[in-house]
């Protein structure tokens, strides 16, 4: 379950948002409605964040209990830290379906999170077989919603052809996102594909740009590619 980590850690972090803690849309503020939801968000996420007290303390039967009772009201982030216990076999009773569809629940209640989990899950077959076709479908979804994990999972999908049609320049489009939003990985494959022309038309100063962006955020290879690209450059302007 080492592969799973990526899926949990934000879990302590998931309380910040009153609209995210939630797990719906809140009516304009001022409005009666709007006061309703502003209250039980602060609500839900006073309980998620007590919560999550009671897990970083390792009282895991505990905190199962508070996230369970979230998930029955409904809501989003609960369902999804509840569905994140079961998957790491930290529930009393572990049940990788029930995981699901919770996972599901929340996703369809907007949680991005929740989408790209079960991207994840469908991919390592932790209910089952793995299935990259449905894996491809979460990861799409939560790349479509801005997640810049999922946009790196769904573009290494398309480059390796893996539960979809190989598509090069699919695969360099979720790649430059991505890498546009920071992902020092992304970064890098995308400066090799403009290195090399693969699903894009081939640009030695862009992948220059690009590797020296991944060069700034620590990746180790990157500063030699960006070396021998200045080298590459020179020797075309003589």
């Amino acid at each position: 379950m080492r592969n799973l980590i990526r899926l949990t850690a934000g879990l302590v972090l998931l309380a910040c948002s009153a609209t995210a803690a939630a797990g719906v849309n809140a009516p304009p503020a001022g409005t009666a409605g709007g006061n309703a939801a502003g209250q039980q968000a602060s609500s839900e996420r006073r309980d998620i964040e007590a919560a999550l007290a009671v897990y970083q303390a390792g009282r895991l039967p505990e905190a199962e209990q508070m996230f369970r009772a979230l998930a029955r009201k409904g809501n989003a982030v609960g369902r999804y830290n509840l569905a994140m216990m079961h998957v790491l076999d930290e529930a009393a009773r572990p049940d990788k379906h029930e995981a699901v569809a919770l996972l599901k629940q929340s996703a369809a209640q907007g949680f991005i999170r929740s989408e790209y989990a079960l991207g994840q899950v469908y991919e390592l077959g932790v209910a089952g077989p793995p299935d990259q076709a449905h894996a491809v479908v979460w990861y799409q979804r939560a790349a479509q919603h801005g997640h810049v994990d999922a946009q790196v999972s769904l573009g290494t999908a398309y480059y390796l052809g893996r539960g979809i049609a190989r598509d090069l320049g699919q695969a360099a489009q979720w790649y430059r996102q991505a890498a546009q939003a920071g992902d020092v990985g992304a970064q890098y494959l995308i400066a090799s594909m403009y290195e090399t022309g693969l699903g894009v038309e081939q640009d030695l100063r862009i992948a220059r740009y690009w590797y020296d962006a991944a060069a700034r955020n620590g990746d180790e290879a990157a500063p030699h590619k960006v070396k021998e690209l200045d080298n590459r450059l020179r020797d075309r302007s003589l």
